[in-house]
């Protein structure tokens, strides 16, 4: 287990985030969290571990097998942690266990039992509780457990209705360990970039990123790296990354780091060659005008949607004047013509997972991105186009996909960029890759 992430968010700010989630749970209600389970990969190996991020969120704990309760009564409110116990033959083949003895007072709760007692405990601790905060989702190991407690509840609630909430404004130590994944994210673009020649193969850029990120120290990509050359380019979430980039094409990256369980998330498009031809130079000049405005647009009090109708128009407006679309611009914007070429959103929330947690609307049900944006609200801006080969489109422009992404946090002066360390301009782009070999 490492419990080196504690220093990162301070263990009192945990204490806090479970102080927030029982001050709005009914009175006389328990919430029960569990943890990820060790995943197999094949045979008798293992996936490395990463903890659920709900349960990581309430407790900064990094051992599979646990569950968190919270008890609310009129008397006084409880913290309670069910975990593996130590056990020194198992810790000698698998690693060190925090352990039931340790437990309460390193993570700052009020009791601690061994995994093994549950199900005694559980019918003692919810004695005389009516209400339960449980989601089944996350973590269905846990939903076996409850069911053979045999426990009933007048009503059940989902505690992620609350938790969400809670996620999607950061404070201001996950603003500091957002900005860390963004620089960390930024310097293993910059590499890549560096080191992309024609004739290397996908999976070596794939490389240079994961070289990069662990130098820093972030062990582990957000998601799946996707270095996706040519053509490739677009497929959203092309990640095979086992083609040769070639001379001529383009190569799109869309890569990030997590660190202290918070995501990175930048893509860069660039010339496998390092110089932009001239088609490869007007799509991208489309996307990093309508990338530009919209970073400029998305500060507290606008929303996604509107800023997101705003890049629709830009982009449209220059697809009609490349001649990939025909038309009148406001009539293909009714039509949504532009949904051959861009047909995913301009971004998502950001934070301890890649695509983060929170409403985009505050209205219930809707599908919208219309939900005012407030300060400390994370999100990625990331437009793109992608014209496939067999679009009837003129010649030049087939096969290209360009996407361009940052991270940005709003603030209370407009936002700011935590990815900018890694260029995105056509002219610095080509000075950087100038002296690639």
């Amino acid at each position: 287990m490492d419990l080196a992430y504690l220093a990162q968010i301070p263990a009192e700010e945990f204490v806090q985030r479970r102080e927030k989630l029982l001050a709005q749970m009914a009175e006389n209600s328990l919430a029960i969290i569990f943890s990820a389970q060790e995943q197999v990969r094949n045979k008798d190996t293992h996936y490395p571990f990463r903890q659920d991020s709900y349960f990581w969120y309430l407790t900064g704990f990094n051992e599979p097998d646990a569950i968190l309760v919270l008890a609310k009564s009129t008397q006084q409110s409880r913290t309670i942690l069910f975990l593996r116990p130590s056990d020194p033959l198992m810790e000698t083949w698998n690693g060190r266990r925090l352990g039931v003895e340790k437990a309460a007072a390193k993570l700052n709760l009020n009791e601690a039992y061994s995994i093994e007692d549950f199900a005694p405990q559980w019918q003692k601790i919810s004695q005389n509780f009516t209400a339960l905060y449980h989601n089944p989702e996350p973590q269905p190991w846990g939903n076996k457990l409850l069911e053979k407690s045999a426990v009933q509840f007048s009503q059940v609630f989902d505690w992620a209705a609350i938790l969400d909430e809670m996620r999607l404004i950061k404070s201001t130590n996950e603003i500091a360990l957002l900005q860390q994944a963004g620089q960390i994210t930024a310097l293993g673009h910059l590499r890549a970039m560096k080191q992309t020649r024609p004739n290397r193969l996908e999976f070596e850029i794939e490389g240079e990123l994961l070289h990069e990120f662990n130098r820093f120290g972030a062990r582990f990509p957000s998601f799946n790296c996707i270095v996706a050359g040519g053509e490739n380019g677009c497929i959203l979430h092309y990640n095979e990354n086992d083609q040769t980039l070639k001379d001529g094409e383009l190569v799109l990256v869309d890569a990030g780091c997590e660190f202290a369980y918070y995501a990175g998330d930048i893509t860069r498009t660039y010339p496998v060659n390092g110089k932009f031809s001239q088609a490869q130079r007007e799509i991208y000049e489309i996307v990093l005008n309508a990338q530009k405005h919209a970073i400029k647009s998305l500060v507290a009090g606008n929303n996604i949607q509107q800023v997101n109708q705003e890049v629709i128009r830009i982009k449209v407006e220059g697809l009609v004047r490349l001649g990939i679309l025909q038309g009148e611009v406001d009539q293909l914007i009714t039509d949504e013509a532009y949904k051959a070429f861009y047909m995913h959103g301009l971004g998502h929330w950001l934070g301890i997972d890649v695509h983060d947690v929170g409403r985009y609307s505050l209205e219930k049900d809707s599908k919208l991105r219309d939900r005012p944006l407030e300060v400390g609200m994370v999100l990625t801006v990331e437009p793109g186009l992608y014209i496939p080969t067999n679009a009837n489109v003129p010649e030049q422009y087939k096969g290209i996909g360009v996407r361009i992404e940052d991270d940005i946090v709003i603030t209370e002066y407009g936002n700011k960029v935590l990815t900018s360390a890694v260029p995105k301009e056509i002219d610095e782009i080509e000075q950087v890759m100038a002296h690639n070999a």
